[in-house]
């Protein structure tokens, strides 16, 4: 039987709609939350517990976005202070809507350091212990996510990001998507056993970023590896299909400058990771597919004894 411990979450900021269209599909989908992209300062807590509560959907955790100027590294101290205000108010975000961890990726599409590497760590683990602090608080986890090397220059694996978990703190942990595994690990497995018991979170999209199970990753032997380490935490789908203008399409895909209700920030992120806006039928079936293929390699790897 499928392990009742493992939940199935997705991410809403890889399309520009308003929640009140992704939560009802996450419902209709078989979902059990939602990791919510944190704006603070926009998002209106009380209406979204009411959403979430509608639909029965839970708000798993948050992403910490650092794009459009977020910069937890940056040369100019001020830019690092506001990163760093931003990132306590995501834990305050997170907390209010009931959920347990935020994810904490590097700035994505920054390929440039900003200063020596001892000045960048002790900076990384300075504002990370600051929020940590205000998580522990809070009931919240950090979870550091390490992404791949064509989208920032630093935390690309998951020794990199175990090493600045561990240094920043007891309780802060780690984050792996094995989009990015499949492009910086030798071995997916053997990576997800050394995080071992850090393992806060886990993004799932296959290793073309199509929905889980269209492509190459062995899904079998990943839920098995998680179940080994003994992981109960969430499995957040984060599919993001490729932008195809050729005679060969399979899709219909929107042009990004087409799509409404996108920051510049986000417009900017889809646009480098050569993707479009797939149309409303489209979308929520992968997001169906998603849910229901993992819920099947789930109930069909052994949990162990």
């Amino acid at each position: 039987m499928e392990d009742p411990s493992v939940k199935l979450s997705m991410h809403n900021w890889m399309r520009p709609e308003a929640l009140a269209t992704t939560v009802p599909r996450l419902a209709r989908c078989g979902y059990d939350g939602i990791e919510l992209a944190s704006d603070p300062r926009a998002i209106d807590r009380e209406a979204t517990r009411r959403l979430l509560r509608t639909h029965d959907i839970v708000c798993a955790g948050t992403l910490a976005l650092f794009l459009g100027g977020r910069d937890l590294l940056h040369e100019d101290a001020y830019v690092r202070e506001g990163s760093l205000t931003y990132l306590l108010e995501t834990v305050e975000l997170t907390a209010d809507l009931g959920g347990t961890f935020v994810t904490v990726p590097c700035t994505v599409g920054k390929m440039t350091p900003s200063a020596a590497p001892e000045v960048e760590w002790r900076w990384y683990v300075d504002a990370l212990r600051t929020a940590a602090d205000r998580a522990r608080a809070l009931g919240i986890r950090l979870a550091i996510e390490p992404l791949n090397r064509f989208e920032t220059y630093l935390i690309n694996r998951a020794d990199q990001a175990l090493a600045l978990a561990e240094e920043s703190g007891d309780d802060v942990g780690v984050c792996l998507d094995i989009f990015h595994m499949n492009i910086e690990e030798v071995s997916p497995a053997a990576a997800i056993k050394a995080v071992g018991d850090r393992l806060v979170h886990f993004h799932v999209a296959d290793n073309n970023r199509l929905p889980p199970g269209q492509g190459a990753v062995d899904w079998h032997g990943l839920i098995a590896a998680l179940r080994e380490t003994g992981y109960d935490g969430w499995l957040s789908v984060e599919f993001m299909p490729a932008l195809d203008r050729t005679p060969v399409a399979t899709r219909h895909m929107a042009e990004v400058d087409e799509a409404t209700d996108l920051t510049a920030g986000m417009r900017q992120w889809i646009r480098d990771h050569g993707s479009g806006v797939l149309p409303d039928a489209t979308y929520e079936e992968y997001t169906r597919q998603s849910t229901e293929f993992l819920r099947s390699v789930l109930s069909e790897v052994e949990a162990p004894r």
